[in-house]
């Protein structure tokens, strides 16, 4: 089975920093950072999701060229197919 390559950087994994380092001071601050790590975390999962869809659509084609090319081969052999 092929090695799936890692499309994340080592230092953006689990990096959900907000811009400023300090802890919260109020409920508005509170609430703004968690909005931020939500949306951090909403971008890299939405990321995550747009390459798996990615890769499974190649790979769909990947499988319809190797199907057709079997077809093609059997062919050439004079041995009939079973398609349903």
């Amino acid at each position: 089975m092929a090695d799936v390559k890692q499309d994340i950087k080592p230092d953006e994994q689990q990096n959900f920093a907000v811009g400023n380092n300090s802890d919260p001071k109020n409920l508005q601050e509170l609430t703004q950072y968690i909005q931020t790590l939500l949306q951090q975390a909403q971008d890299k999962f939405q990321t995550m999701s747009d390459q798996i869809i990615t890769r499974l659509d190649e790979m769909g084609t990947r499988v319809d060229d190797l199907e057709k090319n079997i077809s093609d081969l059997m062919t050439q052999a004079g041995v009939e197919s079973s398609e349903k």
